[in-house]
């Protein structure tokens, strides 16, 4: 299909550069940019899927963690208290 465009400035200049880079004619460097701006992405490898998890053992926790959650409210309670008597 033959149709006209106007495009921005710095999209003309990224087009110069890719149709140099790619050594590619000013149709085809479009349509390929076009066609990667509309196409969904490509599922990408992450690093989970590249990279090797190592477990070690590290023995015995030092505190209970059976109540951690329980903990955890507790101290922050303690803090929104202490912030509170602060600002009297």
């Amino acid at each position: 299909m033959r149709t006209t465009v106007t495009l921005d400035t710095d999209v003309q200049v990224l087009l110069k550069k890719a149709m140099h880079k790619r050594d590619a004619s000013f149709k085809q460097t479009l349509n390929d940019a076009i066609r990667a701006g509309l196409n969904p992405p490509r599922q990408r490898a992450t690093s989970a899927d590249t990279f090797d998890f190592s477990a070690y053992r590290m023995g015995e926790p030092l505190v209970d963690l059976t109540k951690a959650n329980a903990l955890a409210g507790e101290l922050e309670d303690q803090e929104a208290i202490a912030r509170m008597q602060r600002r009297r």
